[in-house]
C-alpha cells in the first residue's frame, strides 16, 4: 500500500529509521539506507529515539480510540437496523402483503397475493412450509399472544385460523364481510378478533365458536387496517376516506376520529408505554395545542394514549388520542408509508414506504436519523422482534428481508 507522506515527513521517517538502525548497532544497514535514502547530511543527535517515540505515542491513540469506542457503545436500547440484510427470502410468486414475527419461536410467517401463506425461520434464513386454503390474495397475518393461533384475512372475503403449534392446519374459516378482507388483530386476551374490510366496516369474531359477535360502523370507505391497544380497551381504524377511528372495545361507540391526513392512510401503529418519554418531549414545544390534555398531580400535561398514522400522502403523524389533536408530524417519505414500528426501547419509530426504503426516525428530535434502500420495489410491510436485534421486511418485489440491528 503506497502511503501519501510530504517530502518533509518522508525525510523525517528516514532520519528516525536509520537513528534506530544506528543505535541498535545495525551499522552496515544504516550505511546502506543512509545511501539508498540519501542522507548524506544525517545528524544523530537530532533525530535520537524519534521512532520509538512516535511508536509509543500511536499504541497510545489506539489505546484511547479503543477506550473510547468501548464507552461508546450502543445499548440494545438503541441498536437500529443496519445494512446489508441478513437473509433475503424468496419464494413466493406474487407481491407480499405481510410478514411478522411469531411471538415464541424463532420464525416469520409472511402472506402474499399468490394466496399462500409462508413460514421460514429467520436465523438460519431457511424455508419451513406454506400454508394453503385461501383462493384470493391472503392481505394480512396475525398471531395472538400465544404463538397458538394464526389468522389470516383475504381478498376471497374469508378469515381462516390456523393452527401452528403441530398440525398447521386451518382450524375454522369466518365469513360474514361483503368484500375485500384487508386487515386482522387479536384481542389480548386471544378470545376475540377485529376484521376490517372494504365494505366499510370491522366486525369483532368471537375465536371458539367463529361468531360475528359486534359489528363497528362509521367509516365511508375502505378500511384499511386495525390495531388494538396493548391493554384491550381500544381500537384503531384507518380508512380510504382519509380518517382515522378509535373505538370503545366493549361497545360500538366511536370514541374519536383524527382527518388531518390529506390522503388515503395506509397503516397505524399504538406507541408502546417506553416511547411516551420521548414523544413527550418532542411535542413539548406544541404549546398552542394543549386544549383538552389532562394534567397529572404535578401539573405537568399527560400523555393519553398515542396512535401514530402513515399515509400516501407521504407524512407520519402522531395523534393523542385522550386530548383528539395531532402533536406533530414527520416529513421525510418520498412515496406512500406502508408499515409502521416502534422499536421495542421506544426511542425510534421505523417506517416503510413505496419509495422503497426504510427509514428510522429519532422520536424525540422529530428527525431521520437513518435511511435505508431496503427493497427494489415498493416496501409493504415490517415488523420490529420485541427481544432480539432484527427487523423483517416485505416488498413488492416477492423478497422478505431479515436485518440486524446493532
Amino acid at each position: 500500500m503506497k502511503m501519501n507522506l510530504s517530502d518533509r515527513q518522508r525525510d523525517e521517517l528516514n532520519r528516525a529509521v536509520a537513528d534506530y538502525l544506528q543505535s541498535h548497532g545495525y551499522t552496515e544497514s544504516v550505511e546502506i539506507f543512509k545511501r539508498e535514502a540519501n542522507l548524506d547530511d544525517f545528524d544523530e543527535r537530532k533525530s535520537s529515539g524519534l521512532l520509538e517515540k512516535k511508536w509509543t505515542s500511536v499504541l497510545r491513540l489506539q489505546k484511547k480510540v479503543l477506550e473510547l469506542e468501548t464507552k461508546e457503545k450502543r445499548q440494545p436500547g438503541e441498536w437500529i437496523p443496519r445494512p446489508p440484510e441478513k437473509y433475503c427470502l424468496t419464494g413466493h410468486r406474487s407481491p407480499l402483503t405481510r410478514v411478522i414475527f411469531h411471538p415464541v419461536y424463532s420464525i416469520i410467517a409472511s402472506s402474499s397475493e399468490d394466496s399462500t401463506i409462508k413460514v421460514w425461520d429467520f436465523e438460519s434464513g431457511e424455508f419451513e412450509r406454506s400454508l394453503k386454503g385461501h383462493t384470493d390474495a391472503v392481505q394480512d397475518i396475525a398471531f395472538d399472544a400465544s404463538g397458538k393461533l394464526l389468522a389470516s384475512c383475504s381478498a376471497d372475503m374469508s378469515i381462516k385460523l390456523w393452527e401452528f403449534v403441530q398440525t398447521y392446519e386451518c382450524m375454522k374459516t369466518l365469513r360474514g364481510h361483503d368484500h375485500n378482507i384487508s386487515s386482522v388483530a387479536f384481542l389480548p386476551s386471544g378470545d376475540h378478533l377485529l376484521s376490517a374490510s372494504r365494505d366499510h366496516t370491522i366486525k369483532m369474531w368471537e375465536v371458539v365458536s367463529g361468531y360475528c359477535v359486534k359489528t363497528f360502523v362509521g367509516h365511508r370507505d375502505w378500511v384499511r387496517m386495525v390495531r388494538v391497544y396493548h391493554d384491550g380497551s381500544l381500537f384503531a381504524s384507518c380508512s380510504n376516506d382519509h380518517s382515522i377511528c378509535t373505538w370503545n372495545t366493549s361497545s360500538k361507540q366511536c370514541k374519536s376520529t383524527f382527518r388531518e391526513h390529506e390522503h388515503v392512510v395506509e397503516c397505524i401503529e399504538w406507541a408502546p408505554e417506553k416511547a411516551l418519554p420521548s414523544i413527550s418531549e418532542a411535542d413539548e414545544s406544541q404549546t398552542d395545542k394543549v386544549n383538552g390534555r389532562i394534567a397529572n398531580e404535578s401539573g405537568a400535561l399527560k400523555l393519553g394514549p398515542v396512535l401514530v398514522s402513515g399515509s400516501r400522502d407521504k407524512t407520519v403523524k402522531f395523534f393523542d388520542v385522550t386530548a383528539g389533536v395531532c402533536l406533530f408530524t414527520l416529513l421525510g417519505h418520498d412515496n406512500w408509508v406502508r408499515g409502521l414500528r416502534f422499536h421495542p426501547g421506544g426511542k425510534y419509530l421505523v417506517s416503510v414506504s413505496d419509495d422503497k426504503t426504510m427509514r428510522i426516525w429519532a422520536v424525540a428530535q422529530k428527525r431521520c436519523s437513518k435511511t435505508i434502500d431496503a427493497h427494489k420495489h415498493f416496501v409493504t410491510s415490517l415488523d420490529f422482534h420485541r427481544t432480539l436485534p432484527y427487523v423483517v421486511t416485505s416488498s413488492v418485489d416477492m423478497t422478505i428481508k431479515v436485518w440486524e440491528c446493532r
